[in-house]
This record gives structure tokens, sequence and C-alpha cells, in this order.
């Protein structure tokens, strides 16, 4: 084999098995441990909540195909250092803070749950960072942003949720949630357990034994998104099962003129780990055509 056919091969290999790239960003009093592969334009996949980057094991390589893809874990979560109780942060300029140390101007986002709430955020607070969003099982939050302190009542009502947490004992907790996310899902649900209670068991559970600050922007973001109305092409994907519920009709796509809704069928909370073959297909095709 000739030089030529040689480099050929070597450069065919690398566009199938990218390399992988890893390490840490600072952000204020925490850091944010990150993953990176592939090339082209950056897509930053935003995980859910009591999870972490590894629920995106079935679109990291196959988005890297294509992509620049960066997936993360947000502060509290995975490898990134804990939260600190009291210390006001926002997951969404956490994630600016990611973009900037890795020189990313804008980016297509891909958040479930949680992260469609981050994603949602981004919408509303810095939609000049944002090339295209898949807000999947989750999108505005239409609850207090960091800008309205905890009311007492609020207080009380966290006191008594840490209380029944501590009652009930992190083991039975984490169980619980992983069960309710299974039975959230349709005939392939099973296919996830594995992995779900891998990262549930391994999660740290400090959200549910602490006063969480307002690591959502909810109502702050979403008042700016409303104000705004971006142009920028938005997918919302929910999943039709039985045990799932979802708004047919959520109130953001009357703020985005390039939003619309996809619904898959037999699928629950966690769209891309129950299928995901669908999934990549859906957020491949949502990705070209915004690229149209």
């Amino acid at each position: 084999m000739n030089l030529s056919a040689i480099l050929s091969v070597l450069i065919t290999l690398l566009m199938q098995n990218p390399v992988l790239e890893q390490g840490y960003i600072d952000v204020p009093r925490g850091t944010l441990y990150y993953e990176e592969q592939g090339s082209g334009e950056p897509v930053i996949l935003i995980h859910g909540h009591s999870l972490d980057l590894r629920m995106w094991d079935q679109q990291f390589d196959v988005l890297a195909q294509h992509f620049r893809v960066i997936r993360y874990d947000m502060r509290g979560y995975g490898k990134s250092s804990s939260q600190i109780e009291n210390f006001q942060f926002t997951h969404a300029e956490d994630l600016v803070i990611l973009m900037d140390s890795l020189h990313i101007d804008k980016a297509h986002l891909v958040g479930l749950s949680l992260g469609g709430e981050v994603g949602a955020d981004m919408l509303g607070w810095f939609p000049e960072r944002v090339k295209t969003a898949v807000l999947a099982s989750g999108n505005a939050r239409l609850s207090a942003g960091p800008s309205r302190p905890m009311s007492a009542a609020e207080h009380r009502r966290y006191d008594e949720k840490i209380a029944r947490n501590k009652a009930m004992g992190v083991d039975v907790l984490k169980r619980r949630w992983c069960n309710k996310l299974i039975a959230m899902g349709g005939t392939q649900s099973g296919r996830m357990r594995e992995p779900l209670w891998t990262m549930i068991k391994e999660w740290d559970a400090w959200q549910s034994f602490h006063k969480e600050v307002r690591t959502v922007a909810a109502m702050d973001a979403f008042v700016q998104l409303k104000k705004n109305r971006p142009c920028i092409p938005v997918l919302i994907l929910e999943g039709h099962a039985p045990g799932n519920w979802y708004s047919p009709h959520p109130e953001i796509l009357n703020y985005l003129p390039n939003g619309r809704l996809k619904v898959m069928n037999d699928c629950g909370h966690m769209l891309n780990m129950e299928r995901p073959e669908e999934f990549n297909k859906i957020v491949m095709d949502f990705l070209r055509q915004a690229k149209l």
C-alpha cells in the first residue's frame, strides 16, 4: 500500500472515530467537566436532572460524525463541582462561560428535561449565542426566576420536602425516581433501565437534601423571550406514552416564529435513551434543514 493510500485510510478512520477531548472549565466558585468530539458547527448537549453527560452516549458519537459535539456535566452533577447552598448561579450563565472558554460564539443546543429548560433560558437571555435549539421533554419553566427572592412559604415547603426525603432515605428516593422515569416510557423503556440507574445511583442527590437556589432563569428569561421573539429555529420534542404528560400547545411556541412541536409516539420522558435511533434521526434532520 502506497503512502497516499495509507493516508486515505487514516483520514477515513479519524472521521469515523473522532478524537475525544476532555477537560474542566472554571466557573464562579466551581468547575464544569466537558467532553468534545468531531469538527464543524458546534452542537452542545445539555443533560437532565439527576443525570450527567453519559445520558448522551447514544448521540455523542453519531453527531460527532458531522459536527463538533460538546457534552458536559452541569454544576451539581457528574464530574462537575457540587452546588453550594445560598450561592446564586444559573446553568445558562455557566453554559455561556463554557462556550466562551471553548471559543464558541454560537451553537446548536440540544437539551432534555432540565437541559431543555436551560436551552429555553438561553433563548430568552442569550439568543445571540444560539444557532438552533432542540428542547426535549422540557422548555420554558414558568416559575419564579433568580430576581425574585424565596418567600417564607417557599422556605417552609423546602424544609418539609427535605424532611420527607431524609425520612425516606437516599437509596429509596433514587430507586423511586428511576422507576418513575421508566414508568413514564413506552414499550421500549426497559432498554434504558441499566444506564439510567447507573447515573442515578452515582448522583449525589444534593438537590434533594438542600435548599437549591434558582438555577433556572425561568420567568426572568421567558419575559425577555416574549419581548424579543427570537427567529431562531427551535424544535420542541415530546414523547407520547400513557404515563407521560406533555402540553400539546406549549406556551413558548407563541413567541418563537420559527418554532414547532414534534411528538414521538410510544415514548416517554427520556426520549433520547428510550428511542435513540428515532431521536437521532429527528435531530439530524432538523439540523440539516436549519443549515439550508
